[in-house]
């Protein structure tokens, strides 16, 4: 092709409409050619069967499709290093202006610099939006231009500020037109990447007017059908923010808009403390002489350690990529407290098997059990894992269909007394912290 084009760069934003850099894009007055990377400094670390890029694929596969059939248009897909992508591409076409969205984790950050010095030293622009959140970065922040660590007063000035934005939505249909006509544009199949299709399905979402005003009622119960499962939606983008945070006003639930508030709070500590990957948000949790039995871990991954709630959380996340929010805390204080193992394996464990895997929410959650992050759970507070299930399972249907064993004498043994790992771990906590 001759005739100067734009590129715009699919990332964590796997929609036709409502995506605001394919809107600029598409309205610029240059044919668009849409591209994704399947990045191979990503994909290494993954399971060859991760279901996170089957559904990624899927996802794609349905997007070209439908540009195909309606507009004689398509996704050029490639596999690589972003960067060797690039130079590949302004060899293959005159390229004025690369268009894409923000991504805010730090790998992504690099990324990006990377690529804009490489097309500024082109003469490309590289043009970034904001798009998977409502506010970034600076945007809710105290009077004094410090970022908030604790949630409720971030909320509320998140909502103070909500009144006076414009919740615009970015239709895209009139514009689709202004894709460049090629309906055979590159693509790959799963084992081209080298992955195979998986065996788990990330499930579709749900957002009902029912499930949004019975949320609060429900959401605690891991046996009731009462979440919306709109993680990995919200992860990979193929539903829009704004569009949910519209539903959820509608309903006027703010538990539910607050669970959406949460998820940009999280965002937002992660690029103002982008150490906090790696390392406590309070230092001196990294001086917590964690014990990291190895033996004990693996009886955690596999939904092993004696007790109940905790066995079936485990074996629910192994078996389907998902684990119910409450009951995610429940092991996580575990794991932390009663078997001192450091969070950061934890972490990495979720990073793995969780469809809704989302950087900034994991490791903020993870430090909130710990102990260790902002607005955390203070260290002496440790779930009591029998009581939780008075509280949130009494009648052992969620236990009786992840642990169905549970009252049998195969099961094992609880592989710690929950009193004497409590005071164990009050007792390692306390010596390192005075």
């Amino acid at each position: 092709m001759t005739q100067p084009l734009n590129i715009f760069w699919f990332r964590r934003d796997l929609r036709l409409d409502d995506n605001i850099g394919f809107y600029h894009a598409l309205k610029s007055g240059k044919p668009v050619l849409p591209i994704f990377i399947f990045d191979s400094e990503i994909l290494e670390s993954l399971p060859k069967d991760d279901a996170r890029v089957t559904f990624i694929y899927e996802t794609l596969q349905t997007m070209r499709n439908t540009l195909q059939e309606d507009y004689g248009s398509s996704i050029a897909i490639f596999h690589g290093k972003p960067l060797e992508i690039y130079k590949q591409l302004i060899n293959d076409y005159e390229i004025d202006t690369v268009y894409t969205n923000h991504d805010y984790e730090p790998y992504a950050r690099n990324r990006d610099k990377e690529i804009q010095d490489f097309l500024k030293s082109k003469s490309i622009e590289f043009k970034t939006f904001k798009d998977q959140v409502i506010f970034e970065k600076s945007e809710v922040v105290k009077n004094d231009g410090d970022p908030y660590v604790v949630f409720t007063p971030y909320m509320k000035t998140w909502k103070e500020t909500f009144k006076t934005h414009d919740l615009e939505i970015y239709y895209t249909n009139s514009y689709l037109k202004n894709l460049v006509e090629h309906s055979r544009l590159p693509n790959l199949s799963l084992s081209d990447i080298g992955f195979e299709t998986s065996n788990q399905k990330i499930e579709e979402y749900t957002v009902t007017p029912t499930l949004i005003q019975d949320y609060e009622a429900t959401r605690n119960f891991p046996a009731k059908n009462g979440t919306s499962r709109l993680g990995p939606h919200l992860r990979f983008g193929t539903v829009s923010i704004r569009k949910m945070v519209k539903k959820a006003i509608a309903e006027e639930n703010e538990i539910f808009w607050q669970e959406l508030i949460w998820r940009e709070f999280f965002m937002q500590i992660l690029w103002h403390f982008p150490h906090t990957k790696d390392e406590s948000f309070k230092s001196k949790y990294d001086r917590i002489e964690w014990r990291n039995n190895e033996d004990e871990f693996k009886k955690w991954c596999d939904g092993k350690t004696g007790y109940p709630l905790v066995d079936a959380g485990m074996r629910e996340l192994n078996e389907t990529g998902f684990m119910h929010n409450r009951v995610r805390m429940l092991v996580g204080s575990f794991l932390c407290k009663h078997l001192l193992i450091d969070w950061r394996w934890g972490e990495a464990y979720f990073a793995e098997k969780l469809h809704d895997y989302e950087m900034a929410s994991n490791i903020g959650n993870w430090q909130w059990v710990a102990g260790s992050g902002v607005d955390a759970a203070p260290y002496f507070r440790i779930f009591n894992p029998t009581t939780q299930i008075k509280k949130f399972d009494k009648d052992h249907k969620y236990i009786k269909k992840w642990v169905p064993e549970y009252q049998e004498l195969s099961y094992p043994e609880p592989m710690v007394d929950h009193k004497a790992a409590r005071e164990r771990c009050l007792k390692v906590y306390k010596t390192a912290l005075n």
